[in-house]
């Protein structure tokens, strides 16, 4: 083994690199993991122990030799203007602009960390859903509208198969699998056969929340929803709560919140009324309690729902929908601040 160090201690002191390329071919033969001098030391283990003095010290001797050529070699490329030691020589050529979370993704998780704070978790479901999960497990009448063609993508040959029209379907799973009490919320993309325009598309986002549990009341539905309302949008926010109809609860509302541009004092976006809506909501329904298999002589519940895309545009101004789809990246780079 000494001579064959002492043979590598020759080539080392002869070597000669014309460009970079050569210079690290050479690095890469003597001085990598799989190089000359690793395989020697690999076969140091086998050396006799009465030789291992010596043996050390000349497989040193080669190390640093190997090393400080290596390094000269590249001073002199430094020096003669061949190669410049300050630039990784692999690295892209131009740079590159770190990409940014979709508007859409940034509110979704922010909607979702205030309710998680309220003691909500995540709950998720299928896309492609079907009719009883959708419709008739939360007290939708056989002719309800929201059954037609016009609103609902249906799967081809087969009625009873759709693409969900909100995620109240994942709520209704939710219930069937899990007893009382019950504090979820279900975030996610709806589909609904609507003409695209910049106040409309075929698909968008929902955020939906349920809480079952015994004595549940509309109270605690106002009082998550004003923390709700000004954890988002700011401290001065107001909320009102309109009377409404939705079939799966009852009492049903809708709220508005105090437009965040004008502060309630009226302009062009809330319509000069001062005030913006933002979801539906109320105390889930009887019928849909039993249907899921919950006693609803012993539970109640509150349910309520809001589209991400909505509160986006409140948050951000952002006037055609049709822009949270584009992937235009002038558009998404205006919010990087965000993330």
């Amino acid at each position: 083994m000494i001579d064959r160090i002492k043979t590598l201690l020759k080539e080392v002191d002869e070597l000669k690199a014309n460009n970079a390329e050569e210079l690290e071919a050479l690095r890469i033969k003597y001085l990598s993991k799989k190089g000359e001098i690793s395989a020697l030391m690999n076969d140091f283990r086998n050396v006799a122990a009465e030789q291992k003095r010596e043996v050390g010290q000349f497989l040193n001797e080669l190390k640093e030799a190997a090393q400080e050529k290596i390094n000269t070699l590249k001073e002199e490329f430094s020096n003669t203007g061949n190669v410049d030691t300050d630039i990784d020589l692999s690295r892209t050529s131009y740079p590159i602009a770190l990409g940014t979370r979709h508007p859409i993704s940034i509110v979704k998780k922010e909607i979702c960390d205030i309710f998680a704070r309220l003691g909500f978790s995540i709950a998720e479901g299928p896309e492609i859903e079907d009719d009883w999960h959708v419709f008739s497990s939360l007290n939708f009448a056989e002719d309800h509208p929201a059954r037609d063609m016009q609103d609902t993508f249906f799967i081809q040959h087969n009625p009873d198969v759709l693409l969900r029209t909100h995620t109240s379907s994942v709520q209704t799973r939710v219930m069937e699998k899990q007893e009382p009490p019950i504090r979820i919320i279900c975030p996610g993309r709806v589909y609904r056969n609507e003409a695209i325009s910049y106040r409309a598309h075929c698909f968008f986002h929902q955020v939906e929340a349920l809480y079952v549990d015994k004595d549940v009341s509309f109270a605690d539905l106002k009082q998550a929803l004003l923390f709700f309302a000004k954890e988002l949008f700011g401290q001065d926010t107001k909320i009102r709560l309109r009377p409404s109809y939705f079939p799966f609860t009852e009492p049903s509302a809708e709220m508005d919140i105090s437009c965040n541009l004008c502060g309630g004092k009226g302009c062009p976006f809330c319509k000069h009324t001062g005030w913006v809506e933002i979801l539906g909501c109320g105390m889930v329904d009887p019928n849909v309690l039993e249907n899921c298999g919950i006693n609803s002589k012993i539970y109640t519940g509150y349910a309520l729902g809001m589209g991400v895309e909505r509160i986006t545009n409140l948050k951000y101004q952002v006037k055609d929908l049709r822009m949270f789809s584009e992937n235009d990246v002038r558009f998404l780079r205006q919010f990087e601040s965000a993330n």
